[in-house]
């Protein structure tokens, strides 16, 4: 009697760990939301657009920041905030991880990344100079994750890229659709309180360096 109810004992808390393992994933796997860098300075939106995942500055610590340290001379008056750090990054095939580039505003430069959730809370992120001089840091959720851009669905072939079917009910974005898809993302709970009651970013999949690349 004795073994038996240790069997059933082992048995049960197999399960109750499969179980939890089997739920965990879902969530702590999803890199999308916005993400405090590690030094606290900024707010970072990371949010699917056609398949890869995208990141903009939607929060700055000190406000009027401009991109001064970019090569491109002609970018070197745009703002800071609303400005894409994380570029088109593609998931790894059976890995909880995403590979692309990113853009450090501090010396202008692009650099190859790998962003990877770790928990529920945190995002990895790793970036190198060709191959070596590798670093990274850490970045805490702050709000999110947050769902598919309404965007994606103007794409041609974003059914395809998804492996979802295509949302009849989008339209072209009319003027101050980000806006609007801000505030529905406040609506849903998904604005926090550093970034203060108005979103002026929304859906960073609407932002054109963005839109250029993912439609």
């Amino acid at each position: 009697m004795r073994k038996t109810t240790y069997s059933g004992i082992f048995l049960a808390s197999a399960l109750v760990t499969v179980f939890a393992t089997s739920l965990t994933p879902a969530f702590a796997a999803d890199p999308t939301g916005d993400w405090r860098v590690q030094d606290g300075v900024a707010d970072i939106r990371v949010a699917e657009c056609n398949g890869s995942m995208w990141g903009v500055v939607v929060w700055e610590k000190v406000p009027g920041g401009h991109d001064k340290n970019n090569p491109d001379v002609s970018k070197q008056n745009r703002p800071t905030l609303g400005m894409p750090v994380l570029l088109d990054m593609k998931k790894t095939p059976g890995v909880d991880q995403w590979e692309g580039q990113v853009y450090n505003a501090k010396d202008g430069q692009t650099y190859s990344s790998k962003i990877k959730p770790i928990g529920s809370d945190q995002l990895e992120i790793q970036g190198c100079v060709l191959g070596f001089l590798c670093g990274g840091e850490t970045w805490t959720r702050v709000a999110g994750p947050i769902p598919s851009s309404p965007a994606n669905s103007m794409t041609k072939g974003a059914a395809k890229a998804t492996g979802a079917p295509p949302r009849t009910a989008a339209a072209a974005p009319k003027a101050g659709a980000a806006k609007t898809v801000g505030q529905n993302h406040a609506a849903a709970g998904q604005n926090h309180a550093a970034a203060g009651p108005t979103d002026t970013v929304g859906d960073i999949c609407l932002i054109p360096d963005i839109a250029r690349f993912a439609h």
